[in-house]
């Protein structure tokens, strides 16, 4: 599987999380990778282990979301845009494999394709936030 597709199931799962609660997280994932056909093991592996690290920065990201986005708290936006925003946003601060740029694209595609019309622009815009002040943390 290609890393969109990967990404876009790590979007699913995150989305999936907000609506169980954690104490059945761990199987309401068994059972999600259960559903999918051909699931290789280091696919289901990489998923794993990034949609856990995302899961463990959430109340550092969302902090960061709530710091930069001006009318738009985390409590108001929608669970699509949210959850983007929380993938893409641990790939640009945590993922050194995946250049910031990518993770924006890749998740304003996503934005596209399953979010509302205006989410695209919404994701893009607060990222675009994201990706300058982090350079400004390294500077």
């Amino acid at each position: 599987m290609g890393r969109r597709g990967l990404r876009e199931h790590i979007f699913k799962l995150l989305f999936m999380s907000e609506f169980h609660p954690e104490e059945e997280l761990a199987d309401q994932v068994s059972l999600y990778f259960g559903e999918m056909e051909s699931l290789q093991e280091a696919d289901a592996q990489y998923m794993q282990t990034k949609y856990s690290s995302i899961r463990e920065k959430i109340e550092e990201t969302d902090a960061l979301l709530n710091e930069i986005s001006r009318g738009w708290k985390t409590s108001r936006m929608s669970k699509v845009d949210l959850n983007i925003l929380r993938l893409a946003v641990y790939e640009i601060r945590h993922d050194a494999d995946v250049p910031e740029r990518v993770a924006a694209n890749e998740a304003v595609e996503i934005a596209k394709k399953y979010g509302g019309e205006e989410s695209a622009s919404f994701v893009n815009g607060l990222l675009g936030k994201v990706i300058r002040s982090n350079g400004e943390e390294r500077a």
